[in-house]
């Protein structure tokens, strides 16, 4: 709970850090107590499960092209463990591991207000500009096309008149008025979606 990442992830996915934290050093205090070491029997070796959790995140990160292991990839590592306690308290929460993979690759918190943009793939944010809270997933991966349209940013469609009356018949049901534009591309889809907002705006 005191890793930088792994918090920013929790708090995104509606975790309670401090009942998570009290809840730990509870099972700690009340279940591990009984637990001693020697001194001269050397250091405390890690569980297999542990290990098994840090080698899953370096090979998630080593995958992804990164460079560095960070508390928000050993977290998402430990719902493998479905055994463990420390998914159990996690689980606790309502927190699942799709919550967090949705929060660390796509920004999209369950937490209203704590969306972010995303890094681009292998990039971590820099330093200089801080990640922005409070976009939505809308705001990160959509253009608004009626605000190209409005500015001027839309290059005139030419042609294609029919196509883009047919959309607007389609928008105007009052139900399955969805249009579909399909095609390989560089035929003139993205073109299409263009007029229909130059004639909305």
């Amino acid at each position: 709970t005191e890793d930088e990442h792994a918090r920013e992830v929790m708090g995104a996915c509606k975790v309670n850090i401090d009942a998570l934290s009290a809840d730990l050093s509870r099972y700690i205090d009340e279940e591990l107590s009984s637990l001693t070491v020697d001194e001269g029997e050397g250091r405390v070796q890690p569980t297999a499960a542990f290990q098994r959790v840090v080698q899953r995140a370096i090979l998630h990160v080593e995958s992804s092209g990164r460079d560095e292991v960070t508390g928000a990839n050993v977290l998402v590592s430990i719902f493998s463990e479905r055994e463990s306690h420390a998914a159990y308290f996690l689980q606790e929460q309502d927190m699942t591991r799709y919550d967090a993979v949705n929060f660390i690759s796509h920004g999209v918190a369950k937490q209203p207000g704590m969306s972010r943009p995303s890094s681009p793939r292998g990039a971590e944010a820099s330093e200089e500009e801080p990640v922005k809270q409070g976009h939505e997933a809308l705001d990160a991966y959509c253009v608004n096309l009626n605000d190209k349209a409005r500015s001027g940013k839309i290059d005139p469609l030419i042609g294609r008149d029919m196509e883009v009356n047919r959309c607007i018949e389609v928008l105007c049901r009052r139900s399955k008025n969805n249009p579909i534009l399909v095609g390989d591309p560089g035929v003139g889809k993205t073109a299409i979606a263009e007029g229909l907002a130059k004639k909305i705006v």
